[in-house]
């Protein structure tokens, strides 16, 4: 009798845990990141041939992003807070990639991505930080509405 009870417990929490690990209702985890995963390196292309524009269309209209002078709203302020850095000069000061990308769903529309930024070249020592960026499904596909980059 004991012994039953062990093998149903155990189980009972295989089965929670199982729960636990799947990605809530909606998302479907190969597709839906291998589109995220897209969208960046999207991202890191228009980085690297000078267009802003590529760059920010990851962004929803109304992202917020969090940087080293705060937090600014909107993709023109993220825009704004790209040009007042890391394209002072109307380029890319440096070539954009990333790393240890982990993206891990939320909700059947939102997940969150983390990983590292690298920037290198440029007569410039290599300069590296960590991301954490919320994602939502729109219909435009998946875009940012947070970046918190330090």
């Amino acid at each position: 009798m004991t012994r039953k009870i062990c093998v149903v417990v155990a189980t009972l929490l295989a089965a929670a845990c199982a729960r636990q690990m799947r990605s809530p209702s909606g998302f479907q985890y190969s597709s839906d990141a291998a589109a995220i995963k897209a969208t960046l390196d999207t991202t890191a292309a228009g980085w690297n041939r000078g267009e802003l524009s590529v760059y920010l269309s990851a962004y929803a209209d109304t992202a917020t992003a969090m940087g080293s002078t705060g937090l600014v709203r909107g993709v023109r302020g993220i825009e704004g807070q790209m040009r007042a850095g890391f394209w002072r000069t109307g380029r890319p000061i440096q070539v954009l990639s990333y790393d240890h990308l982990e993206i891990r769903p939320i909700g059947p529309d939102q997940a969150i991505v983390t990983g590292q930024y690298i920037l290198t070249g440029g007569g410039r020592p290599d300069r590296t930080g960590w991301f954490t960026t919320i994602w939502v499904r729109t219909a435009r596909g998946w875009r940012m509405v947070h970046d918190h980059s330090s």
